[in-house]
């Protein structure tokens, strides 16, 4: 399938779960990033804020700040990229482009400093490569955080056993599901 397919297919999945089912769903996902070595020994974490259909985040986030970790959060400021703001709590949260909450925190410019980057996709595969919603924000970013140890995170119908990729998609580290 080409990516434009896979997308769609992935929506149609995701579209058998209610909302409260996807929350269910991401709690098993959440305690494995949770306890993930590279998380616990991390300082600096770029996370993201979920869409109802993703991997619901928010837990978290907040557990992250209260152990002390500077979280980051993507924040669109137009059609092609985003900058990275620190997240302290819901408080530092808005409405933003796409309708995803997005960090009115500090922004953050010290990209070498960030240890972990958990990224969203539509859809994973066995080689650890990501599809993504097809705009490239995150293969935009991604080069930018070489050091960054890089955690795609998904429901277990999101890991497919191939997608097509090209020169400008950016490859996980590592894939979490349930």
């Amino acid at each position: 399938m080409k990516k434009d397919e896979l997308r769609q297919f992935i929506r149609m999945q995701k579209r058998q779960f209610s909302a409260p089912q996807m929350a269910e769903l991401s709690k098993p996902i959440i305690r494995q990033l949770l306890a993930h070595p590279r998380v616990k020994n991390a300082g600096t974490i770029l996370m993201y804020c979920a869409l109802d259909d993703e991997v619901q985040t928010q837990e978290a986030l907040d557990s992250l700040v209260a152990l002390g970790k500077t979280v980051l959060l993507p924040a669109v400021i137009n059609s092609q990229d985003m900058e990275l703001r620190r997240y302290s709590g819901p408080q530092d949260l808005i409405t933003g482009f796409f309708n995803i909450s997005e960090p009115t925190g500090e922004l953050f410019t010290q990209y070498a400093d960030i240890d972990v980057a958990v990224v969203p996709g539509m859809a994973f595969d066995s080689r650890n490569n990501r599809l993504g919603r097809g705009r490239g924000y995150y293969d935009r970013m991604l080069p930018k955080l070489p050091q960054a140890y890089k955690i795609g995170i998904c429901f277990d119908f999101q890991l497919l056993p191939g997608i097509p990729t090209d020169a400008n998609d950016v490859a996980m580290d590592e894939i979490l599901y349930e």
